[in-house]
């Protein structure tokens, strides 16, 4: 039985004819490719070269199995090939899905991280709200939601991906604009923009006034975080907003100060537990976490899941 790399050795000699050109397109030194052309030969107790002129020719009992060895080592290149594509990315397509508050910055991030590593990567993106999730995972249409809470299902995992604040955001103009601090009670004297109480962050935006017994009024509800933002920046109020929506200066013209309340929150992967993840669906969960914990005023993270994965 030949190894690859005899097979490798011999076609190299075929090709050149002679030791020394073989070594050289191996880039290997020449006593060793003579080594193991004569253990080859040994091996198969077939001569598979007569020397001529110096140059290394075929035997005829040896024609037959040089055809079959270069249709080998064209099969061979051609799996390299295909592994080569599978490490960039090439006719994959990878499906993942977010809530809007870690779409609008995080994930375009984390997918600039994920591009590099995997260049040649399809990517389909969906932005959803929390109880589209369910279906989104369950019907196969892609493999992770990043989400800002998380629910009982026997079909899915959540995994933690960062915990963060929510922070008050003012309009930069505003007289509020060079606070550090601010209390609920310190709030509730402004016009509040906000999101409504049943989402996980207004219900956590609710229970800072309510465990502070302060009754507030929210004069404009707005179902997403940059709408919210913007609403804010047109001077229209202020408003809580999470801390991963506004990173890196995402809208301009506002000022987050930190709130005097217990505020924390948490996002979660979730992905379905009865399929491996795929090595793509990995790596951007693990560079979507990057990102969100180098911008999360808490710090601290779940410990690593042990998930089946399914390496294409």
């Amino acid at each position: 039985m030949l190894t690859l790399r005899q097979i490798e050795v011999i076609r190299a000699i075929m090709v050149t004819g002679s030791i020394a050109g073989a070594a050289r397109l191996l880039n290997v030194a020449a006593p060793g490719i003579s080594r193991l052309m004569k253990y080859s030969e040994d091996s198969l107790g077939v001569r598979l070269f007569d020397r001529r002129a110096g140059r290394y020719v075929p035997t005829p009992q040896a024609r037959n199995i040089f055809d079959l060895l270069d249709t080998v080592h064209r099969k061979i290149d051609d799996l390299q090939s295909a592994v080569a594509d599978l490490g960039r990315g090439k006719s994959q397509e990878l499906c993942i899905a977010s809530v809007p508050s870690i779409a609008n910055v995080m994930v375009p991030r984390a997918i600039a991280g994920l591009r590099r590593r995997y260049p040649d990567l399809d990517l389909d993106i969906n932005i959803l709200k929390i109880e589209e999730a369910i279906d989104y995972l369950l019907l196969g249409r892609g493999e992770i939601v990043a989400i800002s809470s998380r629910f009982e299902h026997p079909l899915i995992d959540f995994e933690l991906l960062a915990s963060g604040r929510l922070l008050c955001i003012v309009p930069e103009t505003s007289t509020l604009a060079s606070r550090k601090k601010i209390t609920p009670q310190e709030m509730s004297e402004h016009p509040l923009i906000g999101i409504n109480p049943k989402d996980p962050y207004g219900a956590i935006m609710a229970a800072m006034f309510t465990n502070s017994g302060i009754e507030y009024r929210m004069n404009i509800k707005a179902r997403f975080g940059t709408t919210v933002c913007s609403l804010v920046a047109a001077g229209l109020g202020i408003a809580i907003i999470d801390e991963f929506t506004v990173a890196h200066g995402a809208v301009p013209g506002l000022k987050c100060i930190e709130i005097d309340a217990e505020s924390i929150f948490h996002t979660y992967a979730a992905y379905r537990n009865d399929l491996p993840l795929s090595v793509y669906a990995e790596q951007f969960l693990a560079t979507l976490r990057k990102e969100m914990m180098s911008v999360s005023s808490i710090g601290g993270h779940a410990k690593p899941t042990h998930r089946r994965s399914r390496h294409p």
